[in-house]
This record gives structure tokens, C-alpha cells and sequence, in this order.
């Protein structure tokens, strides 16, 4: 009762019947309205009369002929206007078109100077009889204004407008010294958060711990400068945080800003180049210039590689390149002659190889932050913190699913959080459970089922055949990576997948390397042994084959014949040299070794189908009967497997993504041999874009 009693209290306070009434709020676009109807009012509303214009002596015929009413002589301007009778009209209805005008005055007429209109008016009036006379206006044109105005408003009405329309967009993009001003489009476009503004704590930045524990430093240098500078040492001038997509280098860098409780400046390294020349160089130092002023402060420019590309780099053939221009002044504003105290710059990229030498040295960028891909516990809390707007089951295990997303970034974790979310949605439930995720996971990775694509029965039975070959090679192989599901339904681009779950390793091995190879060509070499021919299902699987082939001869020194040499440039620079860093005859051998490699793995692959060919054949039977099968069904058909053993839940493995590597090679591995880390394997791929 006292809750009914204080909303019709409220209620009465309005004194609007209990709806709240709407402020109009005035909008600038009514006065460029109003404007635009004024000149076309103006234009095609010119007092309604619709004059002709005739020689004197027609006038002179009119008023012999008694037609006349009335004559207006405007004295300065030389000109009469006649009013023919209304009765008389229709006589000169073919001057007007064919119609009767209603407005007077009906004809307009000019003479010269010498005119007497006194005299000669006079004279017809005196001619005429007394009921045809006309009546005679002599008058002078005092409306100067009235033509000076009609001359100058549209003029006005345009000044207007612009005015208008710039001081607008001067207020709404940072006044008249901001990037809105067409006349300071050399200013800076960073965004300043100011102090207390910035919200990013380290608290909402999950994982990361080497990461953080570096940039923490740099929150301290700016909270304590005194700490480091009794001692005689420098505040760094600049980090660089590198790492792959979706990793949070930006996060971090608004996390700094928010534990530093200093100004932040944030702007892209693609904000600096302009196509007019020297906007890029004089923005870079109206930046600087506004950093010095809020000092202590920070300056974070994301995707710096789009201006801090290495100089000898640019495929430019321009003498003159504005990008150039731009890091140059970069490099001086970094570290110059004049002192940038209490300004740290942070920057982020996805390729640090490409950058300019200069621009990463000592002095400029002291330090680099590696922001790499989070691993099992980095996961699990990155999961925390996203599904805390979530409503989740009970039961829900989020360890289960920081398993079952090896090699997902914090931007990956964020959509598979989003995605569960909708698929639950879709289905009506009242809570997201763990099923909902991994179906979000498997549209994420793989794409949408499409159970409606037509595929003929014996395609069917050679993608299941292809699939079972993989699921079998890879559960006979030790190092393999861990079967997690098969299936057959087509997702995406792929026609089937055979789903793992890579253990995590930090160094591989040759002996894992070739189990790895022979997982990849198993579906192929399926196809060989059931149909007596392959298909172009396999395409995905041969590249990433070939690929980790001429990586164990070229970068990994995996040959004998080769020799323990790495032609691997981890500067990025070669890509830019039109001839190989070896002799044509090394070619030759290489080309060899790799086809020598790959029928070995190929003799391997096929030896293993071959004796377990009953299992092989009753994987591919259940494919064809139940579409999808786990690790449990493998294990019931084919027996324990030989390495970790793998189930359908992967709490009970090992399962976790990670890098393959540490080191150079590490990273030569990474983008010259995609190892299938809980992605699909394409499959069917070319067959796809062959067949429809």
C-alpha cells in the first residue's frame, strides 16, 4: 500500500496524468531549413504579375484603341507599366501564352531620356473620347534598398550556412584548434583522457603476468620518479608492446594510464599519414607539443608499424615519401636535442620485424613488452572476467573450457563468451550451459553447420573415409596431437574435421614433427587405399604438409644431405630481395629432400592404415551412421591410445594451447608450419569451390 501510495504521489507531482513530458531540444539543421525554403520562396515567389514586355508603339496602338486603364511611369528608370481594361484582355490573350493574366501590371515599356511623358500622355488622353481615356501615374523609384537587399540575400544566406556549418563542426571535434578546423588540419587527431578519467585498471586486465609485471614498472617510474633519479638513473622513454591480435596490448596500455593516474594521449599510427605533404611530420609535433605541456603524461600510438615502417622498406618509388618524412620526426621528437622529460611513449604492433632499426634502438623504445597468446591459467581468468555479465548453469566448470581453447587470444575468448550467449538465446534456454560453448567454440573455429549442403553418397563416403583416415593415425602415433571429435558434417568451407587438442610444448622434436606430417596425410592416403585414387579434398592438408617439410630442411636443419643450415630470416628483410639466399644446385637439393621427406611420411602413413585397416573401415562406418564421434568411440574401436590418453571431456588430458616454439625458431615454425591446434583441417576445401 505505501508504494502504491508514493507512485500516484509521484504521479501528481508531474501533473501530466503520470506521463513525463518531452523537452524539444533545439537542433541546429531547423535554421539551414528554414534557410533553404527562404531561397526557394525567394526564387519562385516574385509578386505574382508576370509583365510583358513591348515597343512604345504598341502602347501607343493600345490606348488609340481605347484598350488602356492605366499607365504608371516611373520617371528615373525610363520605364512605363500599362494595365489594360479588364474587358479588353482577351484581345492580347496570344502575348501571354494563350491565357488571361489576373494580375496587373499587364506590359511593361522602355523609352529614352528625351521622352516627355507629360506632353505625349497628354496628347492621347486629348485625342480619345471621354469614356476611353486612361488614367496616368507619374512616379520615381525610391525602393535603392529593396534592390541592394534583393541583390545581396542570397549572398548572405550563403555566408550564413557555411558559418554555421563549420563553427559546428569546430565545437563537436575539438574547437578551433581541433582536427574540425579546415584550417588546422596539421594539428593533432590523439584523444587526451585527463586525470581520474581513465577507468582501465590492472584489475580488469587478466593473465598477462610477465607482461604486467614489466609495464609496472613504468607506472612506478611515473608515481615515484624520485625513487629511480636519486640513484642517477633515466625514466625509460618508451615501450613497445608486441604480440599477436587480440592479445590486449591496447588494454594494457589503458591499464598503465589508469594506475599511472596521469594524462593519456592515444592515437593510431595511420592518424599521422596524410595524402597532403608534411601533415604526418607537423602532427607528430603538435603531439609531442601538447605531451610536454601535460607532463608527466603518456602518448600511446597503436598499430605504429603503419608509420614506423623500416625506411628501405617502403615500396614506394616516390623521392619524396610522406611516410618517411613522418617517422623521421618521430625519431627526432623521441630522442632529439630537445628533452621530452616526464613523457613516455608506449606503442603497439602485430609486426615488430618490419620496423625501422632506428626506431627500436636504446633511447627511443628501451624497452619490448612480448604480449603472447594466454595459456591454460591465463584462460581461465580471461574467461572469469568475461562471464561475469553472464547467466550461467550451476554447474558450470570454466576450467573445463580454458581446456577446451588452446590458442584462443583475450579477443577470442570475448566472442566465444558472446556467441555461447546467443546460441543459448536462440534456443530458449534460461541459462547458458557448457554445451552452449562448445557449440560456440565449433561455429567460431570451424563456421556454421550446414547439414542442408548437397553431397552425393559417394562423396559422403569418401569424406568419412578421408576423416576416419586422420582420427586413425593419429591415435596410433605417440606424439600426434590429441584426438578430441570427428565429424562429418560440412561447417563452414570445410566438408569435415577432425578436431584436436594440442598439448602444450614449448620445443618440438623431428620424431614429433613426423607424426604430425603423417596425421596430416592420413585422410589422403585413406582415400588411396579405399577408392585406389585420391580427390582434391586434401588441398589444406598438402599445403600445411609441404609447409612443415621445407621448414625441417630450410629453418630447422632436419637434413642430412642439406646440412645443419637455417635460411630463415627472423628480420623480415628478404622478402624484399629478388634472388635466394642459396645457389641454384642447393634449390635442387632442397626440392629433393622435401620430396624424399614427404614419401617417406607418405610410405609411413599408408603401412599404418594398412595394418589396422579393420579399425580404420569401422571409424568410417560410424561416421556414416552417427555424423560425429569422440576419443571414446576411437578407443573402444582401435583400443587405448599409445600417448596421453584422450577422452571426451578434456578435463581428463593435457590438453592446452601454446606456442611451439620459444625462440626464432619458434617463430619460424609459427608462420611456415600451422600445426592443427584445435582447428579444423579444412578439408574438402578446393573440393567445394571444384564441384559447385
Amino acid at each position: 500500500m505505501e508504494d502504491n501510495r508514493q507512485t500516484d504521489r509521484n504521479t501528481r507531482g508531474r501533473g501530466d496524468g503520470g506521463k513525463r513530458q518531452r523537452k524539444v531540444s533545439f537542433n541546429i539543421s531547423w535554421i539551414y531549413i528554414l534557410l533553404i525554403f527562404g531561397i526557394i520562396w525567394m526564387f519562385f515567389n516574385q509578386g505574382g504579375a508576370n509583365p510583358q514586355k513591348v515597343e512604345w508603339d504598341d502602347v501607343r496602338s493600345m490606348v488609340e484603341a481605347g484598350d488602356v486603364k492605366e499607365i504608371t511611369f516611373i520617371r528615373n528608370d525610363y520605364k512605363g507599366q500599362v494595365t489594360v481594361r479588364p474587358d479588353r484582355l482577351e484581345k492580347y490573350a496570344d502575348k501571354f501564352g494563350g491565357t488571361v493574366p489576373s494580375k496587373s501590371p499587364h506590359f511593361i515599356f522602355l523609352v529614352s531620356s528625351s521622352f516627355n511623358p507629360e506632353e505625349m500622355f497628354g496628347q492621347l488622353n486629348d485625342s480619345l473620347p471621354e469614356n476611353e481615356r486612361f488614367k496616368l501615374v507619374i512616379d520615381e523609384d525610391r525602393n535603392m534598398w529593396g534592390t541592394i537587399i534583393e541583390w545581396l540575400l542570397f549572398p548572405v544566406i550563403l555566408i550564413a550556412m557555411w558559418y554555421f556549418m563549420f563553427r559546428g563542426m569546430n565545437r563537436n571535434m575539438g574547437g578551433p584548434g581541433g582536427p574540425g578546423n579546415i584550417f588546422s588540419v596539421g594539428k593533432s587527431t590523439g584523444k587526451l583522457a585527463e586525470k581520474n578519467n581513465m577507468k582501465v585498471t590492472f584489475k580488469d586486465v587478466a593473465g598477462l603476468y610477465g607482461a604486467k609485471e614489466e609495464i609496472m614498472e613504468i607506472v612506478d617510474f611515473l608515481k615515484n620518479p624520485k625513487k629511480y633519479t636519486a640513484l642517477g638513473g633515466k625514466i625509460p622513454k618508451g615501450a613497445l608492446l608486441v604480440g599477436p591480435p587480440g592479445t590486449g596490448k591496447t588494454l594494457l596500455a589503458k591499464a598503465v594510464a589508469g594506475e599511472a593516474d596521469v594524462p593519456f594521449f592515444s592515437i593510431s599510427g595511420s592518424d599521422f599519414v596524410e595524402m597532403f605533404v608534411g601533415v604526418g611530420a607537423s602532427r607528430v609535433r603538435d603531439l609531442f607539443r601538447q605531451a610536454k605541456e601535460k607532463a608527466p603524461c603518456i602518448v600511446f600510438i597503436d598499430e605504429i608499424d603503419a608509420v614506423g615502417r623500416a625506411r628501405s622498406k617502403n615500396a614506394g618509388f616516390s623521392s619524396n615519401d610522406e611516410r618517411e618524412n613522418t617517422l623521421n620526426q618521430l625519431l627526432t621528437e623521441m630522442d632529439g636535442f630537445d628533452s621530452n622529460s616526464g613523457v613516455i611513449i608506449l606503442a603497439a604492433t602485430n609486426r615488430a620485424d618490419i620496423l625501422d632499426k632506428a626506431l627500436l634502438r636504446a633511447g627511443r623504445f628501451d624497452r619490448q613488452i612480448h604480449v603472447d597468446l594466454p595459456d591454460l591459467k591465463e584462460r581461465e581468468e580471461i574467461f572469469k572476467v568475461h562471464l561475469r555479465g553472464l547467466k550461467l548453469a550451476s554447474d558450470f566448470d570454466v576450467t573445463f573450457l580454458s581446456k577446451h581453447t588452446p590458442g584462443f587470444s583475450g579477443a577470442d575468448i570475448a566472442n566465444v563468451c558472446n556467441e555461447a550467449a546467443l546460441t543459448a538465446a536462440r534456443r530458449n534456454k534460461p541459462e547458458i550451459d557448457r554445451q552452449d560453448f562448445l557449440d560456440a567454440v565449433d561455429r567460431i573455429i570451424g563456421g556454421l553447420e550446414r547439414k542442408d549442403k548437397l553431397i552425393t553418397p559417394e562423396e559422403k563416403r569418401s569424406i568419412a573415409h578421408h576423416e576416419a583416415g586422420h582420427a586413425t593415425v593419429s591415435w596410433m602415433l605417440p606424439y600426434a596431437n590429441p584426438l578430441f571429435k570427428v565429424t562429418i558434417v560440412p561447417r563452414g568451407q570445410s566438408l569435415g574435421a577432425a578436431w584436436y587438442l594440442p598439448e602444450e610444448r614449448q620445443l618440438v622434436t623431428r620424431e614429433q614433427m613426423y607424426d604430425e606430417m603423417c596425421s596430416l596425410i592420413g585422410g589422403r592416403v585413406a582415400e588411396e587405399i579405399v577408392n585406389g585414387q585420391p580427390s582434391t579434398g586434401a588441398l589444406n592438408d598438402l599445403e600445411r604438409l609441404t609447409k612443415m617439410a621445407y621448414a625441417m630442411v630450410t629453418y630447422y636443419g632436419m637434413s642430412e644431405k642439406v646440412g645443419t643450415v637455417s635460411f630463415y630470416d627472423s628480420t623480415g628483410s628478404r622478402g624484399f630481395e629478388l634472388g635466394k639466399p642459396y645457389s641454384e644446385k642447393t634449390a635442387e637439393l632442397i626440392d629433393k629432400e622435401v620430396k624424399s621427406l614427404i614419401e617417406f611420411i607418405h610410405d609411413r602413413t599408408r603401412k599404418i592404415l594398412e595394418d589396422n585397416k579393420d579399425g580404420f573401415l569401422a571409424i568410417a562406418a560410424l561416421l556414416l551412421e552417427k555424423e560425429v564421434i569422440f576419443a571414446d568411440d576411437l578407443e573402444r574401436i582401435l583400443g587405448p591410445r599409445k600417448g596421453t590418453k584422450v577422452s571426451e571431456d578434456p578435463e581428463e588430458t593435457a590438453a592446452a594451447g601454446g606456442k611451439e616454439s620459444a625462440d626464432d625458431a619458434g617463430k619460424a615454425q609459427a608462420e611456415s608450419e600451422p600445426v592443427a591446434d584445435a582447428m579444423p583441417d579444412g578439408d574438402g576445401m578446393a573440393a567445394e569451390g571444384k564441384q559447385e
